[in-house]
């Protein structure tokens, strides 16, 4: 038989690491420069910086585009890192 109050521990676990893996990502930048234009983002998709130095709107999108890229493949890391992940709580409420 499960006991509740372990998977209680389990999602209070999993959510510190969540809230762990959220400041980290808000304290990481990344830097992207493409086709002139120079974009500063959080791991966390919020973006600090832009300098368009008059490019078109199509060479700040596709910046914008590729920093939010990279800030995309820096959380799935991180996530990725969180032991056991959701899958082996979810899988064992079901019990």
């Amino acid at each position: 038989m499960n006991n509740p109050f372990a998977q209680i521990g389990e999602l209070k676990k999993m959510r510190d690491q969540a809230m762990q893996i959220q400041r980290l990502l808000q304290a990481k930048t990344i830097n992207v420069s493409k086709n002139g234009v120079d974009v500063v983002i959080t791991g966390d998709q919020k973006i600090k910086e832009i300098h368009t130095n008059n490019r078109s709107d199509k060479d700040i999108m596709e910046a914008v585009n590729e920093a939010v890229k990279k800030s995309q493949e820096i959380a799935a890391k991180e996530l990725q890192s969180m032991s056991g992940g959701l899958g082996g709580l979810l899988g064992g409420m079901g019990k």
